[in-house]
């Protein structure tokens, strides 16, 4: 996962291989995933990106890019008035609760959603597909990256990766929270 997380970042191709691979190992998970992964502690970096790097406004658009089974939705659905949850894994998806808001069936390579319409858009422990959150981001939007276990997170990348991998000028801000790191990229005025 680690070399692929790389990879992307760095603006390779997200291969039919590649994706048909990430969907049978989720989904394969799916079913335990969250008795296996909701522990507070998990959550906890993704609270405190929310609470001290991301000004949100009435009515700002979230986009949770690889909800899986709503963990973290659930948190979102606390600071937002409209969450959309999108995952490439129908099993996950099946598992999330609809109560949060409309759930996605999609590809973060080539996200469903118009251009510059997004405000917030959250990536906790996904890939990061640079050209698509700088597409989909409005002009004052934030790009919320977790990695719930920090630098043991499969799918990691450092707040400096995140910045260098973003296309343009972008301000990051980062920290850590209970077991895991977060970052919130904003472009540069």
């Amino acid at each position: 996962m680690r070399v692929i997380t790389n990879e992307l970042a760095a603006g390779a191709a997200f291969t039919p291989n590649m994706a048909s691979q990430v969907t049978d190992l989720f989904s394969s998970m799916a079913a335990e995933w969250t008795a296996n992964h909701d522990k507070p502690e998990k959550l906890e970096p993704l609270r405190d990106a929310l609470a001290r790097g991301v000004e949100t406004a009435p009515g700002d658009v979230c986009v949770e890019v690889g909800s899986g089974t709503g963990l973290g939705t659930r948190i979102l659905a606390e600071h937002f008035d409209r969450v959309v949850a999108l995952d490439r894994t129908m099993a996950m998806l099946a598992e999330a609760p609809a109560t949060y808001g409309p759930r996605v069936h999609g590809d973060a390579s080539r996200l469903p959603v118009v251009d510059a319409s997004v405000d917030v858009l959250v990536h906790v422990n996904m890939f990061l597909f640079p050209a698509e959150v700088d597409r989909v981001l409005a002009p004052r939007g934030a790009l919320v990256w977790v990695n719930t276990s920090g630098e043991s997170t499969p799918i990691h990348l450092t707040a400096s990766a995140v910045h260098d991998a973003l296309p343009g000028e972008w301000h990051v801000t980062h920290s850590r929270a209970g077991t895991g790191t977060w970052a919130v990229a904003t472009r540069t005025p």
